[in-house]
């Protein structure tokens, strides 16, 4: 099945500004397997859905444009999480891993004007917008590569110019995401030391519960 923008709530003009030419991609549509099939969008934190949180932090670290990738138990989020603004993006293969939302998300992305995304994952409530914004300043064409580093090893948020969404694509399955792509040009990839501002757990664990307020 083709992977199709649902664009009903996009509410954000687009001009030819550089916030404008990043575009955020919220990667949320993991089922929580390890959670007891909890969606992590839907986990609560600080009383409302863990993908509201992330949203809200990419708003905070700059971003005016967020595309937010779903798959599990995706009407569920649509009705519960308010998301105003947001461009929300189905991806019924989300069972498939993490590779399949990337997918999605940078499919979204075309004829948006669009010059590079910066990719954040739902389930990393310590990294704050600080980081974001520091990662969003890596900007300089449409041939960035940059990304998070925390004492000196990459992590999320990440930062694709348009000129690697294809190739991107093509290698991106299973949960690797585009792992295996960063490291090949590991050379051309800004890092942005993001230590001193985050904290890069990954809610996947009944134990990971404990970050969540």
């Amino acid at each position: 099945m083709k992977d199709t923008p649902d664009t009903t709530q996009d509410t954000t003009a687009t001009t030819d500004t550089d916030d404008d030419r990043i575009v955020a991609l919220l990667l949320a549509a993991g089922g929580g397997r390890r959670l007891g099939g909890r969606p992590k969008a839907l986990l609560a934190h600080r009383g409302r859905p863990l993908v509201e949180h992330a949203v809200a932090v990419l708003r905070e670290g700059g971003c005016a444009r967020i595309h937010v990738v779903l798959g599990a138990a995706v009407e569920t989020v649509r009705t519960r999480a308010e998301l105003p603004g947001c461009v929300l993006v189905d991806n019924p293969d989300w069972a498939q891993g993490m590779g399949s939302s990337l997918r999605a998300g940078l499919a979204s992305l075309a004829g948006t004007g669009a010059r590079a995304a910066l990719v954040s994952l739902v389930d990393q409530p310590g990294i704050g917008a600080e980081a974001v914004a520091r990662v969003r300043s890596a900007y300089t064409s449409p041939g960035s590569l940059a990304a998070a580093a925390y004492g000196g090893e990459r992590g999320h948020p990440v930062l694709f110019g348009a000129e690697h969404w294809a190739d991107i694509a093509a290698v991106a399955t299973g949960d690797r995401g585009a792992r295996a792509y960063l490291a090949a040009r590991a050379d051309e990839v800004r890092l942005v030391e993001c230590g001193d501002v985050a904290r890069p757990y990954d809610i996947d664990t009944e134990d990971d519960l404990r970050h969540l307020g």
